[in-house]
């Protein structure tokens, strides 16, 4: 009897202990908080100096790359360990050397191929399931209509490349949007960067124009990353 009784007890503790590891970590408020200061630090600092107006510089991408490394350092060091936490935060790597190519407007192209790739990663970590190809659609009618007032304004050159970033854009958004919050909200505060930037730069400037860029763009790597640190 006295086997029997700690053979039950044995298997009760057993249970518990699968039913607990296979609940998703919840991270703690607080400390979340505490480590995603570096960002909102880096964050304050990009819009004290504001420095979209300056002549580029190393110290100009370094300010502007700065926030997103801070995000990539938040996802390697507090994700659970997985693949999707190591493509989000390849995702952010590439994110920040597209922002240092940008600060140079010469090597828009370099830029542009450093983000589509970090699209590529986030699609890759985000993954196919749920499929939901309702989704696809409703994004590449929205993408396609978006380019095609677009185009016109574009310089020849750029009409291809623009295409391919704005395809792998839109997968990376329908990928984010069937996983659900916070990288749906991720992926549509990116789309959002996106256009107002192409909008502000190829067709005419936006009242408060870069402002509304770079909001919307350190918020939505942040709530990529935050998706991974919840994973």
């Amino acid at each position: 009897m006295l086997r029997s009784h700690d053979s039950r007890g044995i298997w009760t503790n057993m249970a518990a202990h699968g039913r607990e590891s296979g609940r998703r970590r919840t991270p703690d408020p607080l400390l979340l908080a505490l480590r995603l200061g570096p960002f909102f630090a880096s964050c304050a600092l990009y819009f004290l100096l504001w420095l979209p107006s300056d002549e580029p510089s190393w110290t100009s991408a370094l300010v502007k790359c700065l926030p997103v490394l801070c995000l990539a350092l938040l996802v390697h060091t507090t994700a659970p360990s997985g693949p999707y936490g190591r493509f989000i935060w390849v995702g952010l790597l590439c994110s920040a050397l597209g922002d240092v190519f940008l600060i140079w407007p010469d090597q828009f192209l370099f830029g542009t191929t450093a983000f589509a790739a970090a699209h590529l990663f986030y699609v890759r970590a985000l993954g196919w399931l749920p499929l939901r190809p309702a989704l696809l659609g409703s994004v590449l009618a929205t993408f396609g209509l978006y380019f095609g007032v677009l185009q016109p304004h574009l310089p020849s050159s750029l009409h291809l490349p623009t295409l391919v970033y704005a395809a792998v854009l839109g997968l990376m958004l329908w990928r984010a949007l069937a996983r659900g919050t916070p990288a749906a909200l991720g992926g549509l505060l990116f789309s959002v960067s996106d256009t107002v930037l192409a909008w502000d730069t190829f067709v005419r400037p936006l009242p408060a124009g870069r402002l509304i860029v770079m909001v919307t763009y350190y918020s939505a790597q942040a709530l990529l990353a935050l998706s991974a640190v919840d994973s």
